[in-house]
């Protein structure tokens, strides 16, 4: 689910009969809770609102769901491969590493 672009996920807790979700999109701990669909839906969105309020109470800008930078570490082995197959490409390794990541993603979509 996701509402002001912060990604909500959900599992149900067959024992206690409650669905319950995190926000995962961001490192900031969100949760929320809820007995139905609808129940679990609000609460998302009470909890993105309350997590907003209080940031502007505080004056702390809230985390916003991610910035489009991460850093990745590599082997200097397949630094080296990922550097030379851009090249060959005529990609740079920003690009070529995006559309990898882009095409994973897509074949598990698939699945």
């Amino acid at each position: 689910m996701e509402y002001k672009d912060y990604i909500g996920m959900v599992e149900y807790d067959d024992q206690a009969k409650l669905f319950h979700g995190d926000v995962i999109n961001i490192k900031t701990v969100i949760t929320f809770q809820g007995k139905s669909v609808d129940e679990i839906e609000q609460a998302f969105c009470d909890s993105i609102d309350d997590y907003l309020a209080w940031c502007a109470e505080d004056g702390v800008a809230p985390e916003t769901p991610y910035s489009g930078k991460f850093n990745l570490q590599l082997s200097p082995s397949l630094h080296r491969e990922v550097a030379v197959m851009a090249k060959k490409l005529k990609l740079s390794v920003d690009s070529f590493v995006e559309k990898a990541l882009i095409d994973e993603i897509k074949a598990y979509k698939i699945l």
